[in-house]
């Protein structure tokens, strides 16, 4: 198969509104002050964005269905211009789904410039966090056999921790140590939610959830917004100094509900290995990892199926210090879903880390010299694995 991927396509602007909790803020503003931002940073006019992508927002069920219906469009001003809106929704693997159709879009002819962008409102919001709770007790699970008992998705987690650390040897110190650099990520980063940094033992001492998890190891639903603006690579160069090139993606469905999966290895390998191959990469060319990271052992997973440490030896590695500021291999740099603080399904604040990374825009927490990174997402009951690989360059 012809790869069509590579190089084709990148990203010229990034924008972000604050995580944490905006009880005066409604969806709309965080939404529209991250686009915003986006078509600034990207340096065009409004009016040259022709399909806008808009990924969903759970937790205010008005606005997600004002997005669906193109209401981007009237308050951007691109009506009768814009040849597309939709919505992309895989939950926390859309972003690779709707770069995809961004990839699509352009490869085809069928739109020059696309506006990918996402908001949730899942901390301070309209529903209350009993309802919240309800969402993600009731998804992603058979009606017929498992939601008249409901689902805890920190149980699921405690699950894939402990066989993980069976099959593996990995200790609960090793596991905790991600929340550490996570937390040394996040304190440098001045939109993320929670930045005081912690220790292992800090991590272990905290209320206990779900064992072996205890609250610090469990993620926290919070209002946030992020957009990215999506051009070919041939009128990216013409546009800003440093487009973020799409170099590969690489994806696999693998389950629908939890008791049919593998759950200490997913389907990483596999995505991993066609993302890099399209790329023409191998680990050692990766400079930055923003890895999806719902709880602490998902990360574990991902270095080691996709090929940066051997099978066991991820929890020492981060341990040691190897993923944090100044380290071997820098991961997941804003803090992610765990310290920066999880912004509902979309992946979308993965895809804007890594592109900021790459266009040399992180401040303190920047990576130096960084060329290559790689974004994952996952989706429901980790029924998929998703890497995408962007570069500064095309290699």
């Amino acid at each position: 198969m012809t790869n069509k991927v590579k190089g084709n396509i990148a990203i010229i602007g990034i924008g972000e509104h604050p995580t944490g909790m905006f009880p005066d803020k409604p969806a709309s503003e965080l939404f529209y002050y991250a686009v915003r931002e986006a078509i600034k940073d990207a340096g065009i006019s409004k009016d040259e964005i022709d399909a806008i992508i808009v990924e969903p927002c759970l937790a205010d069920r008005w606005f997600n269905t004002d997005l669906i219906w193109s209401r981007t469009v009237d308050e951007i001003g691109v009506g009768g211009r814009c040849k597309v809106n939709v919505q992309v929704h895989s939950g926390g693997s859309t972003s690779s789904n709707s770069i995809r159709m961004a990839l699509g879009l352009i490869l085809s002819g069928q739109a020059e410039t696309v506006l990918v962008a996402h908001v949730e409102k899942l901390g301070a919001g309209p529903l209350s966090a009993e309802e919240v709770n309800r969402i993600f007790s009731t998804v992603g699970i058979y009606e017929e056999w498992e939601a008249p008992y409901g689902l805890n998705y920190n149980v699921l987690g405690a699950f894939m921790t402990q066989r993980y650390m069976y099959e593996t040897g990995t200790t609960i110190e090793e596991v905790a140590s991600v929340i550490v650099s996570l937390r040394k990520w996040a304190a440098l980063n001045p939109n993320a939610l929670l930045r005081r940094p912690l220790t292992v033992e800090e991590v272990l001492k905290a209320k206990m959830v779900a064992y072996p998890l205890t609250s610090r190891m469990c993620n926290i639903v919070t209002d946030s917004a992020h957009a990215y603006i999506v051009t070919s690579a041939r009128r990216a160069e013409k546009t800003v100094k440093t487009p973020v090139y799409l170099l590969g993606i690489g994806g696999i469905v693998t389950h629908f509900s939890f008791m049919k999966a593998d759950i200490t290895r997913f389907g990483w390998k596999k995505a991993g290995e066609e993302a890099f191959k399209q790329a023409g990469i191998k680990c050692g060319d990766v400079d930055v990892v923003e890895l999806y990271d719902s709880y602490p052992v998902v990360p574990l997973i991902q270095l080691e199926e996709l090929g940066f440490c051997e099978r066991g030896k991820a929890g020492r590695f981060v341990y040691e210090g190897h993923t944090w500021p100044g380290g071997k291999l820098p991961m997941t740099t804003d803090g992610g879903s765990l310290c920066r603080g999880h912004s509902g399904a979309g992946g979308c604040a993965h895809v804007v880390e890594a592109a900021r990374q790459l266009m040399g825009k992180a401040g303190e927490r920047q990576v130096k010299n960084a060329k290559i990174a790689i974004a994952t997402n996952v989706g429901g009951q980790y029924m998929d694995a998703q890497v995408m690989v962007f570069g500064s360059e095309i290699p």
